[in-house]
């Protein structure tokens, strides 16, 4: 039997700061996790300067905490002399800073030590814009194209811009007219008729770009994204595997997408691992759903985190669905389904304690 090792030896608190490789301001929701085999512990985001702060409930905890309040009844101890997790068990940990736009830094929690107020600070955390290589765009559509072209996409996108959709529509038109091969003109043109609300109009112009370069991405998330809307997951399936096998978007490596520097190409995640839930391919859904969850995912993070909570629960990995619903809670406290929520925990609790470990297939 190993030695129960001293409470004087927990980690409470880990700290630091977040910066840029180039001096440049960090981007908006910089996240930060510690994640231990494979599974999100803890999960905080850096302030507009960078600091963040991570505190950790109970050592045995096995999912991301609710709240960093330890007064709270969500399973963090009120005596403080209970609260963190030992050196031992982050030892098998690694902190992950992400942001979009730039290079994951992964940073191992081997060999930490606590002061005596059980904080860990780790300094200052780097995470490395990414590089757009010279030939390294995945579509150069935009500027491949006549100067009269060219030209008339150029005013249509300052009117857009300027929220002039009839008079940007106008240009656009006028670009598409003008070389009918005009792969990001007929794409700007779709996401101004979809603003105007002219659905069919704006798919139609969207397909077109797809038609003519496959390799350009936008238009791809713009008709996973109508299908979405629509319910059609077929098509969500067939447009989001298309960017998958164009561009895995682990940007994991020295690559960068001009063509989806204006979108977050999250949401093929996140759209992806709904079409899958709603065909019931529940563990495709979690892949998908989990490789949202690791890339910032701004307008549908809080629906992520119950998508995954269903599907986790559909799967009988109980405790991740509860630690997805906590962090739904976490972020949103005033929720309208807060209540909801809380009914839903207590009756994934009741049935995490009810079901053998054995049946419950909880991945490790």
């Amino acid at each position: 039997m190993q030695p129960v090792q001293p409470d004087t030896d927990l980690v409470m608190f880990i700290h630091g700061h977040v910066a840029t490789n180039d001096s440049t301001p960090l981007p908006q929701n910089v996240s930060l996790e510690v994640v231990c085999n494979q599974k999100v512990r803890k999960q905080a985001y850096a302030s507009t300067d960078g600091d963040f702060n991570l505190q950790f409930g109970t050592p045995t905890a096995s999912f991301v905490d609710a709240s960093d309040d330890s007064s709270s009844s969500r399973g963090i101890p009120s005596n403080p002399s209970l609260a963190g997790i030992s050196p031992r068990e982050l030892s098998q940990c690694e902190l992950r800073a992400s942001a979009a736009g730039f290079l994951t830094n992964n940073l191992s929690l081997i060999g930490i030590t606590p002061s005596s107020t059980r904080t860990v600070d780790l300094g200052s955390v780097v995470i490395e814009r990414l590089n757009k290589p010279k030939g390294g765009t995945v579509s150069a559509a935009p500027y491949l194209t006549s100067p009269p072209a060219r030209k008339a996409y150029e005013k249509g996108l300052a009117a857009e811009k300027n929220g002039k959709l009839d008079e940007a529509r106008k240009h656009f038109e006028e670009a598409v007219n003008l070389n009918p091969r005009y792969a990001s003109a007929w794409f700007r043109l779709g996401t101004v008729l979809e603003k105007q609300n002219q659905t069919d109009s704006a798919h139609s112009a969207y397909t077109k770009a797809t038609l003519i370069d496959t390799r350009f991405l936008p238009p791809y998330l713009s008709l996973a994204s109508m299908a979405y809307s629509a319910h059609d997951w077929t098509a969500v399936l067939q447009y989001t595997t298309h960017v998958f096998a164009v561009d895995p978007l682990d940007y994991g490596g020295n690559t960068f997408v001009v063509d989806l520097d204006d979108y977050n190409p999250a949401d093929a995640y996140f759209y992806n691992a709904v079409a899958n839930y709603n065909l019931n391919r529940f563990e495709e859904a979690e892949k998908s759903g989990m490789h949202a969850e690791r890339l910032n995912l701004p307008d549908h993070e809080l629906q992520l985190h119950l998508l995954l909570a269903q599907v986790f629960t559909r799967r009988q990995h109980y405790s991740q669905a509860i630690a997805e619903l906590q962090t739904y809670l976490q972020l949103v406290p005033r929720a309208t389904n807060a209540d909801q929520i809380r009914a839903q925990i207590a009756k994934l609790e009741q049935l995490s304690r009810s079901t053998p470990a054995s049946q419950q297939n909880i991945q490790n």
